[in-house]
């Protein structure tokens, strides 16, 4: 037997800062959103994201706030106090917070780069961000994801552009923007996130078998660093370093890519509810 329907839900896989945009948007438009979310997240811009909630049971984002669950009992109770923003959290990687409840549609934004279980029957409507989703086979809508004119585009049939491996341009910087961990280990933060940077400055030690200092290799505002205390694998990505300083004191707020993938998936959500006979808009008048 399926799970019953609640019309309105939206549950978003994922915490981080695209998903937090995401949300946003759906809050904005009158969604009740559900998030779920790693044990252990992994976003590296997480203090403009969701995800901290997990380890902190309450964090703000804007004029969101994220309020950990520990099930759907929880996080129905949370949504029915009618509290503007608040966004119930719970971890749950694997969806199965689906098994008691059908929302009206789910949106995939983990980011993870490919699909990491997602599929159409999951809702009556169902959205993936970015590569590792084909609209009309695994999803019903994709939103594109890579920076450019098509950013934030709904794509109703086929994937999203594929994964180039190489971050998106910002005044002229792509890859030396992101830094990876040289080795495994223990993530010691030096400079956090809206700290302005110079070229060759240690913005972090990774403690393994060795210690791994981890320069900055451009002038900028760190947006993203990994939580100190972190445990990495090598070649992960641990910060993110933006050659606008002028956006320092930003870090806290949804970026502008956040914004814009968020509004895809919106458009996206309100597309297929509307093909779903699940949504009309209100009669014009003149």
């Amino acid at each position: 037997m399926s799970a019953p329907l609640r019309p309105g839900l939206v549950v978003v896989r994922g915490a981080g800062d695209i998903a937090t945009g995401v949300i946003q948007k759906l809050v904005h438009a009158g969604f009740a959103v559900v998030a779920l979310e790693m044990a252990h997240p992994m976003a590296i811009r997480w203090r403009a994201a969701l995800s901290p909630t997990v380890q902190r049971g309450r964090w703000q984002v804007e004029d969101l706030t994220g309020v950990r669950a520990a099930d759907w009992t929880e996080a129905s109770a949370l949504l029915a106090s009618g509290t503007l923003g608040t966004v119930p959290v719970l971890v749950d990687p694997d969806a199965a917070v689906l098994a008691e409840v059908t929302p009206w549609a789910l949106v995939d934004a983990v980011l993870a780069k490919r699909n990491v279980g997602t599929r159409r029957a999951m809702a009556p409507v169902t959205v993936g961000l970015g590569p590792g989703f084909s609209a009309g086979d695994d999803v019903d809508y994709v939103v594109e994801t890579m920076r450019g004119h098509d950013l934030g585009r709904v794509i109703a049939s086929g994937p999203a552009l594929p994964n180039t491996g190489i971050p998106g341009l910002i005044a002229g910087r792509a890859a030396e923007r992101v830094l990876h961990s040289p080795i495994a280990g223990v993530v010691e933060v030096r400079r956090g996130i809206g700290d302005v940077v110079t070229a060759g400055q240690v913005v972090c030690v990774v403690h393994g078998d060795t210690d791994a200092e981890v320069t900055s290799a451009i002038d900028g505002v760190i947006r993203g660093m990994i939580p100190d205390g972190f445990v990495v694998p090598a070649r992960f990505k641990i910060a993110d370093v933006d050659p606008r300083v002028e956006l320092a004191s930003a870090c806290d707020t949804i970026s502008d890519k956040s914004r814009a993938i968020g509004g895809g998936a919106l458009d996206a959500v309100l597309q297929g509810l509307r093909a779903a006979g699940h949504y009309q808009p209100p009669p014009w008048r003149p």
